[in-house]
């Protein structure tokens, strides 16, 4: 007995219609968060995971992300925010016991625009993220300080909180396909709008502008189902003109890797991996050269569907850190929802192949 299985080729289209998008959120980062001045960055580990380098359909697209964070920390990375907080100066001797606590949940839109002319033999997009939320940080302890034969100590709880706008952070891309193997380059930055200032513990800005770029690679394999990315950069941060603070030089490397359990459904594990490479100027001398370093892993889970005319993602990720170093760590999570062109349907008749059984 003969039969004929049919092998459709839009699989990898549907994939490309909305994974490309979703990775594609710029870099951002609030205040609770993470490492450099207060222990904040501008570069949020996680940003990229699976798919990351794999090119997307042509055309607008949006994605949305609700993003919670829950953080804490110790020593220098909290006596850091409560010396910028209470303005104490770069000579005194501070005694660094404190605990800071910190959570956020934010809101991201991130339109994107991808480009049908190929550039340099690859696909171009370019997008911007705006944010929106609430920051929310916590210290408690004790904080003393001497200079000379003076001393003063400041024990109990200092609060703070804000709901606003964050900074905007735009993006542009460059991917290459070649079969299962995926390349991509990108740059992106911090344009300073956001709320922030200097005396807050909490901000959703980080008050200084930034550079990053880098490059990736995703192997996709569309007929196993086996996928995994990695995609690495460097930060350059101005310098903060408010306190005359400049964070040193990041690394940071985000990783994903997935098994598709079917056409529209994967799981998988995501990670990352952040670490400063030179020292912060401007810190107080107590903090040292304040370098800071975090990793994180978690797992993931991916849903393609249609919506109308257009395509449709849903993706949940997580991630614990630990050994961290001058900088919060804690737990986050990301709720991924992204709308794109649906991927347009092969016109070459499909291609068969007979199964004798």
């Amino acid at each position: 007995m003969k039969r004929y299985l049919s092998e459709p080729k839009s699989h990898c289209r549907l994939i490309r219609a909305t994974i490309g998008l979703a990775v594609a959120l710029a870099g951002f980062s609030s205040d609770p968060a993470y490492a450099d001045e207060d222990g904040v960055s501008y570069w949020l580990p996680g940003r990229f995971s699976s798919l990351a380098a794999v090119p997307a359909v042509p055309g607008w697209s949006m994605a949305e992300v609700y993003y919670h964070t829950s953080v804490s920390a110790f020593g220098n990375a909290a006596a850091a925010r409560e010396i910028r907080v209470g303005r104490i100066p770069a000579n005194v001797n501070v005694d660094l016991n404190l605990r800071l606590n910190a959570q956020a949940d934010l809101v991201l839109l991130n339109p994107t625009y991808t480009f049908a002319t190929p550039v340099l033999g690859g696909q171009l997009a370019i997008g911007i993220t705006g944010l929106f939320g609430r920051s929310a940080a916590t210290l408690d302890g004790t904080l003393t300080t001497a200079v000379g034969p003076f001393v003063t100590t400041r024990t109990g709880t200092l609060s703070d909180s804000i709901t606003s706008v964050g900074d905007l952070y735009p993006q542009a891309t460059l991917k290459w396909n070649a079969g299962v193997h995926n390349f991509m380059t990108y740059l992106t930055g911090d344009i300073p709008v956001g709320a922030y200032s200097p005396t807050r513990l909490a901000n959703l800005g980080i008050g200084h502008g930034a550079i990053d770029g880098g490059g990736g690679y995703t192997y996709f394999n569309e007929k196993l189902g086996h996928e995994f990315s990695a995609v690495a950069g460097f930060t350059y941060n101005f310098k903060n003109p408010d306190t005359q603070y400049q964070n040193g030089i990041d690394f940071h490397i985000d990783w994903g890797a997935s098994q598709f359990l079917s056409k529209q459904l994967f799981v998988g594990l995501v990670g990352y991996y952040y670490q400063q490479i030179t020292d912060d100027f401007g810190q107080p001398p107590i903090l040292g050269g304040f370098r800071s370093r975090v990793v994180g892993v978690g797992p993931q889970i991916g849903y393609l569907f249609p919506v109308g005319e257009l395509q449709g993602y849903l993706n949940l990720k997580g991630y614990g850190e630990f050994a961290a170093e001058n900088r919060p760590a804690g737990w986050n999570t990301w709720l991924t929802f992204s709308l794109s062109p649906m991927a347009p349907t092969s016109t070459v008749a499909p291609t068969r192949r007979i199964v004798t059984k």
